[in-house]
């Protein structure tokens, strides 16, 4: 009566590895998950892999009715556990290819991301130190926030909320979506 299924003989789950990305907050959670599954797999392995081996043999010289001993003999071998069928593996397959793909397109848009930031870092680490500069090398380096008295008046303090024609992002948005 040997199983279709494999046996486990150990478990291959990393507890400690998955221990470290769990939040402080759920910790309680893993911890009582963890023992579940701990006990779960001793009750398994205590139990044989096979069921016991029946001595037929014995069984047909004590008892007196040896039809009814190969009856059940037959019965017992010809007795079958079904095992589940297992149909999830391939909609977990799927989804790790998903989430891998996900995770490679991530990965990429971080590095681009990556890649502009230490670029305009660069170019921040390359200007004069904003101690040094004068209003000149300001404007230079920084064209759109510079302050622009021809092209672009200002008033004191020259900040956008004091200025003419100002409206706030939020009544902007209000105004856009038609309210």
């Amino acid at each position: 009566m040997a199983s279709a299924a494999r046996r486990i003989r150990q478990v291959s789950i990393d507890w400690a590895k998955m221990a470290e990305r769990v939040p402080e907050d759920q910790k309680s959670f893993f911890v009582a998950f963890k023992a579940k599954s701990d006990s779960y797999v001793r009750r398994m392995l205590a139990n044989p892999e096979n069921p016991p081996k029946i001595d037929w043999t014995y069984y047909k010289t004590r008892v007196p009715l040896k039809t009814m001993v190969d009856d059940f003999q037959k019965q017992y071998e010809a007795l079958k556990v079904p095992y589940p069928a297992d149909n999830v593996t391939p909609q977990i397959e799927a989804q790790e290819k998903e989430i891998k793909k996900a995770i490679e397109d991530y990965i990429k848009a971080s590095n681009e991301r990556i890649a502009n930031f230490e670029a305009e870092a660069n170019k921040l680490r390359s200007i004069l130190p904003f101690e040094q500069m004068t209003m000149e090398d300001f404007r230079d380096a920084f064209p759109d926030q510079a302050l622009d008295p021809i092209n672009r008046p200002t008033f004191w303090p020259h900040n956008p909320e004091e200025q003419l024609g100002y409206k706030a992002s939020d009544a902007v948005a209000t105004q856009e979506s038609g309210h």
